[in-house]
């Protein structure tokens, strides 16, 4: 596959863009070239739309329990690959390669929970609303629905969406990153495999073009969106111009509150694993740290330790920690956050520029493990998202003051607060606005079953991704009421 250019997947066929346009996919951990993804045109989407367009009645007619034997077998296929597609996403993303396992894991239990469509998608019904009369709601699908994808969970990320969707009878366009697309080529090769109907699900490459004319055609229902909150208010804006349904998860920062009467062993390697974890490439990742009272030294000291202990590498390789970021772009963008703490007046207590690794490696995307003492709330690398394994450390006085601080920021993705204190912790998840709340958890991601959540400018849209939530996003409730004479 290395330098070959990605074909388009549509009705069926792997079939290539019309384009000339193609941007390279690079592995951060060497800069080799592995493809090109085509910018395709917006007659390479419209081709997309007709197909699902054409090949929605006949899917929607066919009943729960086929459709999901679909998703049996895709789900079959996903383990009996799992070594291969993990491996393949480490090397285009740069996650460690039990990172990219772990995201496999969460991708097979969304298709899992899909396969309840059978009973999520139940609706209700009451007899004699009034005399002879019935009434009940039925959850029908409505057509063609699309998503535009993440590079930083390549894998797991569209699985919020498409199996919910198919399952509950629409048809669906995947638009995988540009970035990080083999992972979503693979997966389509075995849903090809496995026989999926044609039309049903379909792949685009491509940019904003694709994006626009997915957005702008008649013919398509809604979008599912995960990305920086500033191109997802851009996309929340133009779906409702033109009427579409829409789910945009955004950026985040997220706090991460520890009292003083926390079980301190166990959180520094929480601390640690949200932080840096997928080389803080998480929507859900730590973004910054605020320690209430005396407790301050003593953790900062530990998780410096801690951090340090952390191996840089290529993912692929046995005993490494942490992998590089997964673009150029990116590690600049986390050395120009490094840069502007210092500038503002933070104190860097562990450096991770021009960290150590292996010489035929020197080409990668690698930023160590970053520290900063002394930051004041009003800093840029307290108040942006970084994106990246750098953590902001704030002394603050008490819970109270942490969650001003919290509810300063714009973002509510999610916050966590580590204590032994069960009213304190009740108080945490009772006031905080976050949509996603940990209590001695570090990285507080929703199981398949419950909505991924969101707030603020974290999230624009009314359902999330993931079980109940998206099969309401997929369905529309019609109300029937009958009377026989």
């Amino acid at each position: 596959m290395k330098g070959e250019i990605l074909k388009n997947y549509i009705n069926g066929k792997w079939i290539a863009s019309e384009t000339e346009k193609t941007r390279d996919v690079i592995n951060p951990a060497n800069g080799e070239i592995l493809a090109k993804t085509p910018m395709s045109t917006g007659n390479d989407a419209q081709d997309a739309i007709n197909a699902a367009n054409n090949a929605f009645w006949r899917w929607r007619s066919t009943p729960a329990q086929s459709r999901i034997r679909y998703l049996y077998d895709f789900r079959d296929a996903l383990e009996e690959h799992f070594d291969e597609l993990a491996k393949i996403l480490t090397i285009e993303h740069g996650k460690i390669i039990d990172e990219s396992r772990g995201e496999y894991r969460r991708t097979i239990e969304n298709i899992e929970t899909a396969t309840n469509i059978p009973v999520l998608q139940q609706g209700y019904n009451i007899e004699d609303v009034t005399s002879g009369i019935d009434e009940m709601v039925i959850k029908q699908p409505l057509g063609v629905f699309f998503c535009v994808a993440p590079f930083n969970f390549p894998a797991m990320v569209p699985s919020w969406f498409w199996p919910y969707a198919i399952a509950t009878g629409n048809t669906y366009i995947v638009k995988p990153s540009d970035q990080c697309p083999l992972t979503m080529v693979k997966q389509f090769e075995l849903l090809d495999e496995i026989g999926i109907p044609k039309g049903v699900i379909n792949l685009v490459h491509g940019g904003a073009e694709v994006v626009n004319t997915l957005i702008e055609s008649p013919d398509t229902i809604g979008l599912s969106f995960v990305g920086s909150t500033k191109i997802g208010k851009l996309l929340y804006k133009k779906c409702g111009d033109v009427g579409k349904r829409v789910q945009v998860q955004g950026g985040a920062k997220n706090f991460i509150t520890v009292m003083p009467d926390a079980n301190i062993e166990r959180t520094i390697p929480n601390l640690i694993t949200s932080f840096f974890g997928n080389t803080g490439q998480r929507c859900l990742a730590g973004g910054v740290l605020l320690v209430v009272g005396e407790i301050y030294n003593s953790l900062r000291d530990l998780l410096v330790e801690a951090a340090k202990k952390i191996t840089i590498g290529d993912g692929m390789h046995d005993g490494i920690h942490m992998g590089p970021l997964a673009s150029e772009a990116g590690m600049n963008r986390v050395l120009r956050f490094i840069e502007k703490g210092i500038e503002e007046g933070a104190e860097l207590i562990l450096d991770g520029r021009n960290v150590e690794v292996e010489d035929r490696l020197s080409k990668g995307f690698f930023v160590g493990p970053t520290i900063f003492d002394k930051v004041s709330p009003e800093m840029t690398i307290a108040t942006e998202e970084i994106f990246g394994p750098v953590i902001p450390i704030i002394q603050i006085k008490d819970l109270d003051e942490a969650i001003r601080i919290i509810h300063a920021n714009p973002y509510g993705n999610a916050s966590s607060i580590f204590t032994s204190d069960g009213k304190t912790a009740r108080d945490y998840q009772y006031r905080v606005k976050t949509g996603n709340i940990g209590i001695n958890i570090g990285v507080a991601a929703p199981i398949s079953s419950f909505p991924f959540s969101g707030m603020k400018d974290s999230f624009k849209g009314d359902l999330h991704g993931q079980g109940k939530n998206a099969v309401d996003f997929f369905t529309e409730d019609k109300v029937v009421i009958t009377r026989w004479f």
